[in-house]
């Protein structure tokens, strides 16, 4: 899986903030996978949650980013494909969190209700994070082998 490929994914009312994050991404030296979409025209954000859980299950990324207006459905819609641990975040802290503790691969957010600097913060934190296994090993096993 690649390490060093980020898939990125947005409905209508994330463009702004996906736009600035794949800027971000590519000056970092990411390879990115863009997944759409790239208009203003009202799209249903459970496609680019689909859209994302079909490039981490096909390996085309090892991360990814989504964006719709409040960063709840996509993050919904995404963690329905059990290779997705999506984690809609808020601040740097619980985007480190999310990959210490749960591995997560995709991490979300609300166009509407992030601002610019908290996202790269936390976009920051989410990609340079790694995953402590452990005891979390065991727990992040039941989220995609439940029985």
């Amino acid at each position: 899986m690649p390490t060093k490929t980020v898939a990125v994914a947005c409905d209508h009312a994330g463009l702004e903030l996906k736009s600035l994050l794949l800027a971000h991404l590519g000056q970092q030296g990411y390879e990115i996978v863009d997944l759409g979409t790239n208009g203003p025209e009202s799209v249903d954000y459970p496609d680019f949650g689909y859209a994302m859980a079909a490039a981490i299950r096909e390996g085309r990324a090892g991360r990814g980013v989504l964006v719709c207006g409040s960063g709840i459905g996509i993050s919904i819609a995404a963690n329905r494909h059990p290779e997705v641990r999506a984690a809609l975040v808020h601040d740097a802290y619980g985007a480190r969190m999310c990959r210490q503790h749960n591995d997560a691969n995709v991490i979300c957010f609300g166009g509407r209700t992030t601002g610019p600097d908290v996202a790269l913060d936390c976009l920051a934190a989410f990609l340079e994070t790694e995953f402590e296994g452990g005891r979390h090993g065991r727990r992040v096993e039941k989220l995609s082998n439940p029985s």
